[in-house]
């Protein structure tokens, strides 16, 4: 992917278009998209050049189906995701990158870390982009009902890509979901936050690391990463705790959570606002959240993806491994999915019920522990799916 600065600020300007119906046939959805493109101004050209060829892949439909891989509890899944080989690769290419890590911190006050780990699980170091058509990959979500408020509006991104030489609709590839790049991002995120890290006039995010790495940087910026703060911090927690104050919706100072016990297992605590987090509930590792740690969820919406980055970037920056403790089996998947079921039954808004222990589902979880007198650290069990 080449985009030059000069060409995106020419074309980048296309007006607002509306929303071309999902579903139904492939051919008049194409359509549907090329009159919203030529209605958004883009050019002629770059619209015939884009459409030409397209066709829906059914294996983008089958890898936004099977996403099994988050059902995983985030010890199996971090303990999948980092090794002693991935850990030394990471440093590795700190030292070589250094210049450029630099750079990151200093003009959008990213630490290294975050922007390491997720090279690293995005696409192995940039070894591994994925082999979709980002054309092909982008039309058919867009005209699946399933998001196409959020895939349309990259469909008309990619157009503009396209006229700006940032992309060749036949030839570029990436990831099933139409992310580009070592960093893995969808175009309109290139159009307005791609970087040119290596000074060679061009926005090459398969090739150019330099580039790559800042215009991961500046997207997280954007997405109001605050320069100077940690984002995620293994601690200790007293027996006593009231775990009903545990979870993403409760932020207090970290003094407040000082004078309940809670301890760093390394270091100091930053005078900020933090979350207590235990994705396998009270028994199992315990972290303080801070404000950058939300932040990521504008990259990746997995609650078990998140956590695993955000603690893969503290390892890659000294952190010890975590403290895994003893935490309670988890629930199988067809469990989880009775157990939305019946959360969902008592008015909770769990989402799709697919068995993925998400945010909302935790929320709901917490919830219904402290209306049934169990402790409500938002980890589902056998005993609380045998209360409900």
């Amino acid at each position: 992917m080449r985009l030059t600065p000069a060409a995106c600020l020419a074309i980048c300007l296309a007006a607002p278009a509306l929303s071309a119906p999902c579903g139904g046939e492939f051919s008049a959805f194409l359509a549907a998209m090329a009159d919203e493109a030529r209605a958004a101004n883009l050019p002629d050209d770059s619209v015939k050049a884009f459409f030409k060829g397209a066709r829906q892949d059914p294996a983008v439909l089958k890898a936004d189906r099977s996403q099994g891989v988050f059902r995983k509890t985030f010890l199996d899944f971090s303990k999948s995701l980092i090794s002693k080989s991935r850990l030394q690769t990471g440093l590795a290419a700190a030292q070589k990158h250094a210049a450029t890590f630099d750079r990151a911190l200093a003009d959008y006050g990213v630490s290294r870390g975050i922007l390491l780990a997720f090279w690293a699980f995005e696409t192995d170091f940039g070894a591994v982009q994925g082999d979709f058509n980002t054309r092909n990959a982008l039309l058919t979500l867009a005209h699946d009902c399933r998001r196409p408020d959020l895939f349309q509006p990259q469909v008309l991104a990619a157009i503009e890509l396209t006229a700006a030489g940032g992309m060749d609709p036949a030839t570029t590839t990436g990831a099933w979901a139409g992310e580009i790049g070592m960093v893995q991002m969808l175009p309109r995120d290139i159009l307005d936050r791609g970087q040119d890290g290596d000074g060679d006039g061009i926005v090459a995010l398969k090739t150019s690391a330099q580039d790559a790495l800042l215009s991961g940087a500046a997207l997280l910026r954007h997405h109001g990463w605050r320069a100077g703060e940690p984002w995620l911090q293994e601690v200790t927690l007293p027996d006593t705790l009231d775990w009903a104050k545990t979870g993403l919706d409760t932020q207090l100072p970290t003094a407040d959570w000082a004078a309940m016990g809670v301890a760093p297992r390394t270091g100091d605590l930053p005078d900020l606002a933090a979350s207590v987090l235990l994705p396998q509930g009270r028994k199992g590792p315990a972290f303080l959240a801070y404000p950058n740690f939300r932040v990521l969820f504008e990259w990746n919406k997995s609650f078990v993806y998140v956590t695993t980055a955000a603690y893969f970037a503290t390892r890659l920056e000294g952190a010890p491994p975590y403290a895994q403790g003893n935490p309670e089996p988890a629930l199988t998947g067809e469990q989880m999915q009775v157990l939305q079921q019946k959360l969902a039954a008592r008015g909770h808004d769990v989402g799709k019920i697919d068995g993925i222990l998400g945010a909302a589902t935790r929320a709901a979880v917490q919830k219904e522990q402290s209306r049934l007198g169990l402790p409500a650290d938002a980890w589902p069990t056998q005993e609380l799916l045998n209360a409900l």
